[in-house]
């Protein structure tokens, strides 16, 4: 009875999805006939917020170009809430993980995938868009497939130096794949692929290092250090930096985001240290406010750095918990100079304390490399790229 009250429930929430297709769509067919032509872009991206945040950067340069701009992610995934409270018309259909390795749920997701596939059809034929941009994760797989069924051109952003699974399927079904290293332009099929960078959200750029140091209480003029360990924190570099304490506080003060349960109530008050679970908006002012970042190897949070220019050291998730993404990652920016990378294996109190030394050191010649990049202005990159194709 259970299985059978969710179906009901989310094919009502799927006719109410399409209710609101409708409704858009015939609010867009009054606008045209008071004159005005606006194309439609659907946006798809989900399952991490690295699958979302660079589909929001895009979203003001797509209104401001004349997009009427559409979301799909799956019912209820990170993306929902981030692009509802934006006011983006959003549609969650069924998605489900493939995997390259055994679990039991290999024997339903694949069904979930095809329930997918025939939702985003209906979606696709219903809102009509000119074009598709995915951003990955397993939710894009049935809304690039159905692009490629309707005609429709997709374009999807690869962030990582190897393309995961799902972009994997969906790069024979578009038309162009943009990615962030030149060593994947080199695995991509000739003539789709475009060497973009990831889109920076703008605000990151308007910090204001006064703020940042009144919302910390720190001063503005010692040299400050940020530490980012992803959204759920990094138990080893939280556990690293803590023992590290007494020695970078002798030169430095330190901004921690630690994570979600990952506060330390016994470091609360030391002077030159302050922590918190999360930021939101405040992150621009504590980039603004640092010297030096501390970071796992992420492909959005390095283009972040990059963009920024911040001089960082990179602490890649091991491969032992990872598919060692972020080991390429990380590779890549030491060997272009924008990065110190230092293996999580190799990670201690006295590896950290040399790595902060070595870079404060050559801190002009890291700022220097990431200037010279070409990867400055993604979203002016992208977006002109969206525009040749529809």
């Amino acid at each position: 009875m259970i299985c059978v009250s969710k179906a009901i429930t989310a094919q009502c929430n799927y006719k109410q999805q399409l209710d609101q297709t409708s409704h858009v769509i015939n609010n867009h067919s009054t606008n045209m006939s008071k004159g005005y032509v606006m194309k439609k872009i659907v946006l798809t991206g989900g399952g991490t917020a690295g699958h979302v945040t660079p589909n929001i950067a895009l979203y003001n340069s797509l209104k401001e170009a004349g997009y009427e701009v559409h979301y799909i992610g799956s019912y209820n995934g990170i993306e929902k809430k981030l692009i509802e409270d934006m006011g983006i018309p959003y549609y969650g259909i069924s998605s489900g993980k493939l995997r390259r390795y055994f679990d039991i749920k290999n024997f339903s997701d694949p069904f979930r995938v095809i329930k997918g596939f025939g939702e985003a059809d209906r979606l696709i034929r219903k809102i009509k868009p000119d074009v598709v941009f995915s951003k990955g994760g397993f939710v894009t797989v049935p809304v690039v497939l159905a692009a490629k069924k309707n005609r429709i051109p997709a374009i999807i952003h690869e962030s990582d130096m190897t393309p995961g699974l799902a972009n994997k399927i969906c790069i024979p079904a578009a038309t162009k794949v943009c990615c962030n290293f030149r060593e994947t332009y080199d695995l991509l099929p000739e003539g789709k692929a475009v060497l973009t960078g990831t889109p920076i959200r703008k605000e990151l750029f308007e910090g204001d290092r006064k703020r940042a140091a009144d919302f910390c209480n720190l001063d503005p003029n010692i040299p400050t250090i940020l530490v980012v360990g992803g959204s759920s924190g990094s138990v080893i570099i939280n556990k690293t930096v803590r023992e590290s304490l007494n020695d970078i506080l002798s030169k430095y003060q330190v901004i921690h985001l630690c994570g979600k349960n990952n506060l330390s109530e016994s470091l609360d008050g030391i002077k030159g240290y302050v922590q918190f679970e999360y930021v939101s908006k405040e992150l621009r002012d504590l980039f603004a406010l640092s010297d030096l970042v501390i970071s796992r190897a992420g492909a959005n949070a390095i283009c972040e750095l990059l963009a920024l220019k911040k001089p960082n050291i990179l602490i890649p998730l091991s491969k032992a918990a990872s598919r060692g993404d972020q080991i390429l990652n990380a590779k890549s920016f030491k060997k272009n100079g924008y990065s110190y990378v230092l293996e999580e294996e190799e990670l201690s109190k006295t590896s950290l304390i040399n790595a902060i030394r070595d870079v404060m050191a050559h801190k002009n010649e890291y700022i220097k490399a990431m200037e010279e990049s070409k990867m400055s202005d993604s979203v002016k990159t992208i977006l002109e790229l969206i525009k040749s194709v529809s």
